[in-house]
Parts: structure tokens; sequence; C-alpha cells
């Protein structure tokens, strides 16, 4: 199985805290965070990851070269933002020669702590499949909403006492994106547009490391999982 991480944003609202690092290399008891990832899908046999890289990707780049431990690693720069859906399109062009029908998409910020097996053979299919988690008490995070075996509608970040979140994790046939005419685009928006898309569901565990708080909790949590 391929994967491709996102990992390019600036991370604006984590700067106090990590000033001279891009977000996913932020470390998290002495390790940067990419490692945690890399370990976890390793753990499930991922052969090979994409980063799509940004802001300081020159940090990323030197720490882990062409390889983790037996995990190949390639990256896609963004000279300029292309957005989430214009970063994965570009990663996917640049490296065409994906064996896989499908692929494997995360967020270098997030930690969802799922059963990939699980979610893949679930996927089969479908073109696209979205990990989604059940949540009580948010702000953070947009909702979705469901009917029966389908996503039918994504909704803005509120105050929400129970609800279900889109946990950035997908799997997705690369064509869907490919077949876009937009360079420059935001994954979301590609989300929004397309009609009763297949979900994966799982209360495992989650953090995102994007703002002081959580990151500072998820020091805390990663000593019990790690």
């Amino acid at each position: 199985m391929t994967a491709i991480i996102l990992a390019g944003g600036f991370g604006t609202r984590l700067k106090s805290v990590i000033s001279n690092l891009p977000k996913p290399m932020a470390p998290i008891n002495k390790k940067p965070f990419l490692e945690y990832l890399f370990d976890y899908l390793l753990s499930y046999g991922v052969k090979k990851v994409i980063l799509c890289v940004g802001y300081k990707h020159e940090i990323i780049i030197k720490h882990f070269q062409k390889k983790y431990k037996n995990l190949e690693l390639v990256y896609s720069i963004e000279n300029k933002p292309l957005g989430t859906g214009g970063a994965i399109k570009q990663a996917l062009k640049i490296h065409n020669n994906i064996p896989d029908k499908n692929i494997l998409i995360l967020n270098g910020d997030t930690f969802y702590q799922l059963n990939i097996a699980k979610f893949y053979q679930h996927s089969l299919l479908n073109e696209l499949t979205i990990a989604i988690k059940p949540m009580k008490n948010f702000t953070r995070y947009g909702s979705v909403e469901i009917n029966g075996s389908k996503i039918t509608s994504f909704k803005e970040k509120e105050s929400i006492q129970e609800g279900l979140i889109n946990t950035g994790v997908y799997i997705i046939n690369p064509k869907l994106i490919i077949k876009m005419k937009k360079n420059k685009f935001s994954f979301e928006s590609f989300l929004e547009a397309q009609t009763a898309i297949d979900y994966y569901i799982e209360d495992s565990y989650f953090v995102d490391i994007g703002i002081p708080e959580d990151y500072r909790q998820a020091q805390i949590d990663f000593k019990e999982f790690f």
C-alpha cells in the first residue's frame, strides 16, 4: 500500500511553540511527530510514503532523506501553495507509478489510531472512503452527517455536544484527483462536490497537534501509546 501524507502547512497556530520547525516535525517526547506516523504505517505493511511538503521542507528532507526503516520516502515539493487537493494532485502526477488501485491519504499533523487493514478492506468496493470518528463536546472540527452507509453532508465548525468528525484519513482512487481540471484547490472543496461518499467509522484515539493545548496533550498521551 502507498500513502500520501500532507505535510506542507505553515502551522501558524503552533509557531509560538515550534517557531523554527514545520509542524509535522514538532517533537513529541524528543521524536518528530512524523516518526510516529511512519511507525504506525509500517505496522500495517505500508511500503511507500509520498510526502507533500512546502514550508521549511528542507528540514524534513534532511532529517529523513529517502528512507525510514523499511519505508520508502519520496517528496512532492510545493514551490507555491496549491491547496490540499492541488498538493495531492501534484504528488500523483509526479509519482505516477503508484502500484495500488487505491491510496491512503492522511495529514502530517494528526494521528488517528484506526485499524488500517479493516479500513482498506472496507473501502475495496468504493473509489472514495472517509474515516470518521464519533466525538463529544467539540468545537475545533467540522462534522459530517450520514444516512445509511453514506455521508450526506459536511458541516462547518461549531459547538457540538455529540457528533461525527472527518478525521482527515481517506482511501481514494487516484483517478478522481488526477481528472480535476484545476491544479490549485482544497481537498475539502473536492469532497463537498462529491455525492453519497462512503465512510468507515471507528472510535479510536485521535489527536490534532495544530494548537498548543493539544500539542502538549500529545506529549502525555504518546507516553502511554508508544
